[in-house]
C-alpha cells in the first residue's frame, strides 16, 4: 500500500493531476515539503506544528493529503472569511483535479445562520431605526429563497449590525427540539450534512466552542475525526483563553430581558408577571454602566470591587436578576421559550455572583494552593465598551485542557500557520498549545525576498513613549509614502496613535482610508480600487488581509506590537510567569510581540510578482538588544536606513544591495 505522502507528492508534481487540471498552477518545492510532512502526521496519527512563509501554498499542502486519506478530517479556519474562502474556492478546485468524490460540509457556529423562531419573533418589535427595520425586511425575503440560511449569503449588511442578535441564536436561547421551527433549521440541517461528511471545514470559534462543551450542539460532528488541521493556528492560545472562561456582558442581560418581553405574546396573561421584573433589569443593567463611567477601558476585579457605587450597582444587578428570575420560573412549564429563559436567568445569576464574590485568581469552587509560589489559575477582569461591559473569568493556561482533548481524540493534529516560530523556535507556541515534542517543520517564504523588497529603518526617530513621535515619524515615512505614490498600509499598535495620525494625514494628496469609518471589507476593496491609496488599520489589518498586486507597495509599522501592559490579562499571564522563576519579557511578551510583527510585515509581498518596502518606524529594533530576535525571525530582507535606497528601489533603477546589519 502505497504511503499517503507518496500519494500527496505525485498529485502536486509537474504531471500530476493538480498541475493538470487547475489553471495557473505551478509545483514549489516548499508546498511539496509541507504536504509531505502532512501527509506523515496523518498516517501516523501524530501532532505536527509547521510555519510555513507567504507564498508556500499552504492551503493546497494539507488539502491534498486530507482528501487522499480517505479518513475523516476536520478543517479549522482562523475567521468565517477564511473558512468561507477555503470551502466554496480551494476545496472544490482539488477535489475536482483529484477527482475525489468524498463528502464535503461546512458547518459554522450558530450565529452565522438565520433562527427562523427568532425571526418570527423579532416581527413584533421596534427597530433601533429605519435602517436596521428595512434590513430585516431584506432578511425576512430572503428567508422564503436561501437554502442554507447562511448569513454570509446577505453581504450588504454589515456583520456588526444591531440587527443580527435578534434574527440569530446563541446556545443559550436556542429551543433545540422544542423549537416550533425544528425540522425546517438551518442550524440543525448544516449538523446532519457534516456528520455524513468525509471532510468538515469548521472555523476555530466551533472547534473551540465543542472543546470547552459549550453546548454548541455540535458535540457529535467533531469526535470521530482521524485528523484535525488547524490554518492560523497562532490564533488558538487566546481564542482558547475566551473559550475556556466565563463572561457575564451588558448585553447578555439586556437580551435576556428583552427576551422575556417578547415571549409574552405566546403565552397569555405572562406579560403582566414578566413586564416589570424585565424592564427593572435592563434599567438596572443601564444604571450599572453608569456607575462605570470614567474606570479604564480594562481592568482588573479588585478595581471595580474597590469602588462603592459600583459594588451598590451589581449588588442591584443580582437583586433584578433574581426578580426576573422568580418572575420566569413558574412560566417555564407554559412554553419551551420560557423553560430555555427561566434557565439563561438562572445561569447569568450564577455567574455574576461568582465573579463577585470569588477570590481573586482562582476558579469557582476550586481551592486556593496554599505552598509560596504556586500560581493562580485564572484572572477576573472588567472590559467597558461604549454602551456597554463585560465581567470576565480568563484561566491564564489553556494548555491542559488542549492537551486533554487531543490525547482523548487519538486523532492527528496538524498546526500551522505563516507566524508560529520565534527565531526558527517553536517552544513558545508548543508551551501555550500544551504540545510535547511534536513533530515540526519551518519552511521560509519561497519568494525572492532580496529582490522583491527591502525594509527601510528610518534613522533619527524618538522613543515611541514620547510625545511627539507620531509627528515624527509621519515627517519620516512622507518622502516614502511619496516615492511609492501612496499604495501603502500603515499599521498602528493603539486606535490612539491611528486617529492621531489620521487627523495629521487629512490632507495627504493620496486617497486617505481610516479604519473605523467603513466596514473592514468595503475599505479595502475602495483601497484596491483607488491604486494610490493610503489604508490606516489598526489590528485588524495586521492579519488575514491580502491585497496583492501594485496597490500594496509599502508596508510601514509605527512600532513593535508589544502588549498594552496595563492590560489584566497580560499582567496576570507575566506574574504566574516571574512565579515560575522565568523572565517575563523573555518567555511572554517578546514572543507574542515578534509573531505579531510577522503578521504585520506578511502583508506586504503576496505573490512571486509583488515588490515592495517594509518601514519599521520603532528605534529600539537598533538600539535594544531583542532587536536581533525580531530580525531573526522576518524574511532576509536586504535592511538600509538610507533614504535614497528606497527611492531607488521605487524608481526601478536598482534593488538596494543588502545592507550591512543594523549596529545594536
Amino acid at each position: 500500500m502505497d504511503r499517503l505522502a507518496d500519494l500527496a507528492l505525485a498529485a502536486l508534481a509537474a504531471d500530476g493531476p493538480l498541475a493538470l487540471g487547475l489553471d495557473g498552477y505551478v509545483p514549489r518545492e516548499a508546498q511539496r515539503h509541507l504536504a509531505e510532512a502532512v501527509a506523515d502526521a496523518i498516517d501516523d496519527g501524530a501532532t505536527l506544528v509547521a510555519e510555513a512563509g507567504t507564498g508556500t501554498g499552504k492551503t493546497y499542502a494539507y488539502l491534498v493529503p486530507a482528501l487522499l486519506s480517505g479518513k475523516r478530517v476536520i478543517i479549522s479556519t482562523g475567521t468565517r472569511a477564511l473558512q468561507d474562502q477555503l470551502y466554496h474556492r480551494d476545496l472544490p478546485r482539488v477535489r475536482s483535479a483529484l477527482a475525489a468524490g468524498l463528502k464535503t460540509a461546512l458547518l459554522k457556529g450558530r450565529a452565522n445562520y438565520l433562527c427562523l423562531y427568532r425571526m418570527e419573533q423579532a416581527k413584533g418589535e421596534r427597530f433601533a431605526s429605519r435602517e436596521v427595520a428595512a434590513q430585516f425586511q431584506r432578511v425576512v425575503a430572503w428567508s422564503g429563497r436561501t437554502l442554507r440560511g447562511d448569513l454570509a449569503e446577505l453581504a450588504d449588511i454589515a456583520e456588526d449590525s444591531p440587527l443580527w442578535p435578534q434574527v440569530t441564536s446563541t446556545a443559550d436561547n436556542c429551543l433545540g427540539a422544542e423549537c416550533p421551527f425544528w425540522e425546517e433549521c438551518f442550524v440543525a440541517k448544516a449538523r446532519q450534512q457534516a456528520q455524513a461528511a468525509d471532510v468538515v471545514v469548521v472555523n476555530h470559534h466551533l472547534l473551540l466552542a465543542d472543546l470547552a462543551l459549550k453546548a454548541e450542539g455540535f458535540g457529535e460532528i467533531l469526535p470521530g475525526a482521524a485528523a484535525f488541521v488547524l490554518d492560523e493556528a497562532h490564533q488558538l492560545p487566546e481564542l482558547a483563553a475566551q473559550f475556556f472562561g466565563e463572561a457575564v456582558s451588558a448585553r447578555q442581560l439586556l437580551d435576556l430581558a428583552r427576551d422575556s418581553l417578547a415571549e409574552c405574546r405566546n403565552v397569555t396573561g405572562a406579560l403582566a408577571t414578566v413586564m416589570t421584573p424585565a424592564q427593572d433589569l435592563e434599567r438596572t443593567m443601564r444604571d450599572t454602566r453608569l456607575a462605570m463611567e470614567g474606570l479604564p477601558q480594562r481592568g482588573p476585579q479588585a478595581r471595580l470591587l474597590a469602588t462603592p457605587r459600583i459594588a451598590e450597582a451589581l449588588a442591584g444587578l443580582d437583586r433584578a436578576l433574581v426578580q426576573l428570575d422568580a418572575a420566569l420560573a413558574p412560566l417555564a412549564e407554559s412554553s419551551p421559550g420560557f423553560a430555555a429563559l427561566a434557565a439563561r436567568a438562572g445561569e447569568l445569576l450564577k455567574r455574576l455572583r461568582a465573579w463577585v464574590g470569588e477570590k481573586p485568581g482562582y476558579l469557582p469552587g476550586a481551592e486556593a494552593p496554599e505552598q509560596p509560589g504556586s500560581e493562580p489559575f485564572s484572572v477576573l477582569w472588567f472590559e467597558l465598551t461604549q454602551r456597554g461591559f463585560m465581567l470576565q473569568r480568563t484561566p491564564l493556561d489553556v494548555s491542559a485542557p488542549l492537551r486533554a482533548y487531543r490525547e482523548k481524540s487519538r486523532a492527528a493534529w496538524i498546526f500551522t500557520s505563516a507566524t508560529l516560530a520565534v527565531a526558527g523556535d517553536f517552544e513558545h507556541i508548543g508551551r501555550r498549545l500544551g504540545l510535547e515534542a511534536p513533530r515540526t517543520l519551518l519552511q521560509p517564504s519561497p519568494f525572492d525576498w532580496p529582490d522583491q523588497a527591502l525594509c527601510y529603518l528610518p534613522p533619527g526617530l524618538p522613543e515611541p513613549n514620547q510625545r511627539d513621535y507620531v509627528p515624527a515619524m509621519l515627517d519620516a515615512i512622507w518622502p516614502v509614502l511619496e516615492a511609492s505614490n501612496g499604495r501603502a498600509f500603515l499599521l498602528f499598535t493603539s486606535h490612539r496613535a491611528l486617529r492621531e495620525a489620521a487627523e495629521q494625514m487629512q490632507d495627504a494628496p493620496w486617497p486617505l482610508f481610516v479604519q473605523g469609518t467603513a466596514p473592514r471589507n468595503v475599505l479595502l476593496e475602495r483601497f484596491r480600487e483607488s491604486g494610490n491609496g493610503v489604508l490606516l488599520g489598526a489590528a485588524s489589518f495586521w492579519e488575514g488581509v491580502d491585497v496583492a498586486g501594485e496597490a500594496l507597495s509599502l508596508v510601514v509599522i509605527d512600532r513593535l506590537p508589544f502588549a498594552s501592559p496595563g492590560d489584566p490579562v497580560l499582567e496576570a499571564r507575566l506574574e504566574a510567569v516571574r512565579r515560575r522563576g522565568g523572565q517575563p519579557f523573555r518567555d511572554e511578551q517578546l514572543p507574542q510581540a515578534v509573531i505579531a510583527l510577522k503578521q504585520g510585515v506578511g502583508r506586504l509581498i503576496r505573490s512571486d510578482r509583488d515588490r515592495g518596502v517594509l518601514v519599521l518606524c520603532d528605534p529600539r529594533l537598533v538600539s535594544k538588544s531583542y532587536g536581533r530576535s525580531f530580525f531573526a525571525s522576518l524574511p532576509p530582507f536586504p535592511r538600509t536606513r538610507a533614504l535614497a535606497d528606497v527611492q531607488a528601489f521605487f524608481a526601478g533603477s536598482a534593488t538596494a544591495t543588502a545592507a550591512p546589519e543594523p549596529e545594536f
